[in-house]
């Protein structure tokens, strides 16, 4: 790829998604836009960039967006956060909702993170009588939520971080794959959402996983997104984010949750502003 075509990549993707691409990393970007130039029956990246430059298709833009957008992903990642769900915030939730827990899994790509969460959901009823949660699962790339829907994983999809007893419990063998049981596929909700639109009307949430999102954002849009996700964050809900992210310097809207990395709560002057 030449720099220019480069530039024009970079630029499509920070105005249309806000995600900022790493210039320097050719082969990143050449990994990521050569299967789409098949896809699209293009000879090479080159013939996909120019048609984008002459013709401004907007379908055809997408593509290259989501597909320079899209994060990796797999179950149970990091542990940390899924061990504050249960032992931390579940037992608190679970005491003081009568309604349905509200989760949502935000940059979900296809679908471990938010089925993780279902599993172990589903692994924990019988330590709360009566716990009903709803999970509710977004990203950037229908490619990747069409895949998360099916449910359908490779061996070495489900050999990265699953345990087996989970695999042998919620999954079945299908011929060189494995299909996630219906129940847990059903416990999900998906939706494609980009984090720079107005997330106003998705509702509020109890429990917010935003992990290794904000980072591929420059600062003002990393604030700009967690502003969003405060006000979409009931007042005593949880916000938990990559082990390796932060919010200070970059908003004021949450404050962490003492001995809790990743953990964090909505700040005290917000709550009363919106009182």
């Amino acid at each position: 790829m030449t720099a220019q075509e480069i530039a024009l990549v970079a630029d499509l993707v920070r105005r249309r998604s806000g995600v900022i691409v790493d210039v320097d990393k050719t082969y990143l970007i050449e990994s990521r836009l050569a299967p789409v130039a098949r896809r699209e029956g293009f000879p090479g990246i080159s013939g996909l960039i120019r048609e984008i430059a002459e013709r401004r298709d907007e379908k055809l833009i997408w593509t290259v967006v989501e597909a320079m957008a899209s994060t990796e992903t797999l179950f149970f990642r990091d542990r940390t956060p899924f061990d504050q769900l249960r032992n931390d915030i579940l037992p608190v939730l679970a005491r003081s909702r009568q309604d349905p827990i509200r989760i949502w899994s935000v940059g979900c790509a296809t679908g471990q993170e938010p089925y993780s969460l279902a599993m172990l959901v589903d692994e924990e009823r019988g330590s709360h009588a009566g716990l009903k949660v709803d999970i509710f699962a977004s990203d950037l790339s229908e490619r990747c939520l069409e895949k998360a829907h099916t449910g359908l994983y490779t061996h070495f999809e489900v050999q990265r971080g699953l345990p087996s007893r989970l695999l042998i419990k919620y999954f079945e063998k299908v011929e060189d794959a494995w299909v996630l049981s219906p129940r847990i596929r059903q416990m999900v909700r998906w939706r494609r959402m980009n984090l720079l639109a107005d997330l106003r009307a998705v509702g509020q949430f109890d429990v917010i996983f935003c992990r290794n999102v904000l980072n591929a954002f420059d600062e003002s849009t990393r604030a700009m997104v967690l502003d969003q996700l405060a006000l979409a964050l009931s007042d005593d809900g949880f916000l938990i984010l990559g082990l390796n992210e932060a919010v200070a310097g970059v908003t004021k809207a949450f404050r962490p949750v003492p001995g809790r990395r990743g953990l964090y709560i909505r700040a005290p002057d917000l709550l009363q502003g919106a009182a």
